[in-house]
């Protein structure tokens, strides 16, 4: 089942949230920024690298003080590859990867890869919902996505790409 919702991520009763990073795991977004401090040093400490990981890569932490016990941490884009629809592909699958690894079933996603200088927000949520949907094993029935948004402006456009994958 996938939800559409305008909602702070750090607030969801989820399984996991999923952050988009950079290589050394630093927040790529604001609503990741907000995340963080949310998240508190718990989470600070948890993302402790030691040494950058490739764009494509997701890492699961603990929550910290979030209200999802975990976070998975994708990594879209390092000092030589900017966030393109391709890092972000990569990167969801991987997170999809850890999920299902995790038992992860319930999880909140921002519309990763969506914003100044990435990908358009139609593009963002095809990606999330197509690789969420091909990221598991379907035998599962109990898995959801919420979509959450920071602008009700936005919900239209996502809620048509999520009814177009629908059919």
């Amino acid at each position: 089942m996938i939800r559409v919702v305008v909602d702070d991520l750090a607030f969801l009763a989820v399984d996991a949230v999923l952050r988009p990073a950079d290589e050394h795991l630093e927040p790529v977004t604001p609503a990741a920024v907000r995340l963080d401090a949310q998240g508190g040093s718990r989470l600070q400490d948890q993302r402790r690298l030691q040494s950058p990981l490739e764009a494509g890569a997701a890492v699961v932490t603990g929550g910290g003080d979030l209200t999802a016990p975990f976070v998975i941490h994708l990594v879209v884009q390092s000092r030589i590859q900017p966030i393109d629809r391709q890092s972000v592909r990569r990167a969801l699958v991987s997170g999809w990867q850890r999920a299902e690894a995790w038992q992860l079933y319930k999880v909140a996603a921002p519309l990763v890869g969506a914003g100044p200088g990435g990908l358009p927000v139609e593009d963002a949520a095809s990606l999330l919902i197509e690789t969420w949907r091909t990221g598991f094993d379907p035998g599962h029935g109990g898995r959801t996505l919420d979509i959450v948004l920071e602008r009700e402006a936005d919900r239209a456009t996502v809620e048509a790409v999520v009814g177009r994958n629908d059919a």
